[in-house]
């Protein structure tokens, strides 16, 4: 099988992962002819950078391009020699290799001065340009202040900060980013969609995990993956599975990590550690583990700080997974949280010189697990008012909210019945509106009155968005299918609620029934009766 990176590479800028904001500005410039002379793509390695730089090339001198128009047609003879790598008017340099000013000179700079041999354009493309010295740097700047009409340059680098700011404003710089976990997901499954290979899509999440947001990357370790898949004798499509993704990449598992901070939030030290014990056993990485687990307690921190910091929160998880984890929210403080991350932060910097593997984590675990500010499992139940604990779910319902039972529709539902299935209910949020989930992250219920559900926000922003009429619908039907139960739904700012519950909870005034007095003018007894709001009767 050919090396999967250069089989499919992408030929086009639809074929292109990620990088939408750079795609839509420089498909605007070749549909316009509003073109740059120079162009800076700097950012993380095996992103796109030289390919995109590539795809421009063919755009560039596409000969069925049509005005207004920006893919090339990867047919003509122009993209045909491009895509072969023969086309004598796209120079590509690896500056690494050529740092030398002697080197510009005989390539770059001699090259401008010679009109493009069949092409519309002379497009130079320098790889890993922060490699050039400084010499060479202010050889290449003339060229790139004024160049020929005909010339377009592109520099791509890992390093920006390496490049003279003399060149950079030069430029029109775009900035690449690591590609997220959805987007190489989808290009694996192009990828074995064409192979004919079937897999399961939490095989490709981890290899998209282990790749970093590099497609590169990913595309390598899944060609090693399928280098160990044999081949059927009947001519059924293969299938990919965890155990021939397991012999390349490291072992891990995001679930197991949720459970491990499930177990650490109710200070469950010894299901905590016998899970640890567990994995090792197993055959898992424990850095890998140990990184996983900081990253998911990052994203919860980062979720209690403002759900907004993180919108892309569930692309890198999944849905299930991502439901589990805000379910776990609500059950830590932020103290906690970061106390837990330098923790385990600490165990993971330890691991290296430990006697045992697992013992810098074991540690950590145990003194996590002692934090003051850690939650305890009673917690769990202290959202039940006294009045209803004979009522309350058991722990078992508490911690796997999933597998409670619906509420009948003729049995009058309360607040409790909320809470237990809380979980549940955003995660049908999350499937039906991604962006909503946001918002109600940061809702809490508080009471249920005449079927309506009061919720409170800590920040108007996200009330008023309640209270638009789409918003509600959306709520209420999620509430109708996960509580089996026909619901309205109201929002309230958390100082509002906290007023309104003190009110309704403010004792009557006291009625003091007292033997005849002999002077209603004492002092003492006036102070009682203004501390306590009572009065004389009789």
């Amino acid at each position: 099988m050919a090396t999967l990176y250069r089989k499919y590479r992408p030929l086009s800028f639809g074929e292109v992962v990620g990088q939408n904001n750079i795609k839509l500005t420089l498909e605007y410039e070749l549909k316009s002819g509003q073109l740059a002379h120079a162009y800076l793509f700097c950012g993380p390695r095996a992103v796109g950078k030289t390919t995109l730089a590539r795809v421009m090339a063919k755009s560039l001198n596409c000969q069925r391009r049509q005005p207004g128009e920006f893919e090339p047609c990867n047919e003509c003879p122009a993209c045909t020699e491009i895509a072969e790598g023969r086309a004598m008017d796209v120079i590509e340099i690896d500056a690494a290799s050529n740092t030398g000013v002697d080197n510009v000179r005989d390539n770059i700079i001699a090259g401008t001065r010679v009109t493009p041999v069949s092409m519309k354009y002379k497009v130079f493309i320098i790889d890993e340009v922060h490699m050039l010295s400084g010499q060479a740097f202010n050889a290449l700047l003339k060229t790139l202040e004024e160049p020929p009409a005909n010339v377009v340059f592109v520099l791509c680098t890992t390093e920006v900060h390496k490049i003279p700011t003399t060149i950079i404003s030069r430029c029109q710089r775009f900035d690449f980013k690591r590609i997220s976990v959805i987007d190489v997901v989808r290009k694996l499954e192009y990828i074995l969609s064409c192979e004919g290979i079937k897999a399961d899509k939490s095989v490709l999440e981890a290899i998209a995990r282990y790749s970093g947001g590099h497609m590169r990357d990913a595309e390598s370790a899944l060609g090693q993956i399928l280098s160990l898949v044999d081949q059927p004798a009947d001519g059924q499509m293969v299938t990919l599975t965890s155990e021939h993704a397991d012999l390349v990449i490291p072992k891990n598992d995001l679930e197991q990590s949720l459970k491990l901070i499930e177990f650490l939030t109710l200070r469950d030290a010894a299901n905590a550690i016998r899970l640890v014990n567990l994995m090792v056993e197993d055959g898992f990485d424990l850095k890998v583990y140990l990184n996983d687990t900081i990253e998911l307690l990052r994203q919860m921190m980062l979720m209690k700080v403002n759900p907004e910091l993180i919108p892309g929160i569930g692309l890198d998880l999944g849905e299930g997974l991502s439901a589990k984890m805000i379910g776990l929210l609500d059950k830590v403080n932020l103290t906690w949280l970061l106390k837990a991350i330098n923790s385990l932060s600490a165990a993971r910097s330890n691991l290296k010189e430990a006697v045992l593997a697992q013992l810098p984590l074991e540690m950590a675990i145990v003194e996590t697990c002692e934090l003051d500010s850690a939650p305890k499992a009673a917690r769990v139940e202290s959202v039940v008012p006294e009045q209803a604990k004979a009522a309350a779910p058991t722990p078992a319902a508490v911690l796997e909210p999933n597998s409670a039972p619906k509420v009948a529709s003729d049995q009058l539902i309360d607040i409790n019945n909320i809470i237990v299935r809380w979980s549940e209910f955003m995660a049908n949020i999350k499937k039906n509106n991604h962006s909503l989930s946001f918002t109600m992250m940061t809702a809490k219920p508080k009471t249920v009155e005449n079927n309506t559900l009061y919720l409170t926000f800590k920040h108007k922003l996200h009330k008023d968005r309640l209270g638009e009429i789409e918003v509600q619908r959306i709520v209420e039907k999620a509430l109708e299918e996960v509580y089996n139960a026909k619901l309205s739904v109201a929002a309230l700012l958390e100082e509002v609620a906290e007023a309104v519950s003190e009110a309704i909870s403010e004792p009557e005034p006291a009625v003091i029934q007292q033997p005849a007095i002999e002077s209603a003018s004492d002092p003492a007894i006036e102070e009682v009766l203004k501390t306590l709001g009572g009065k004389i009767v009789g």
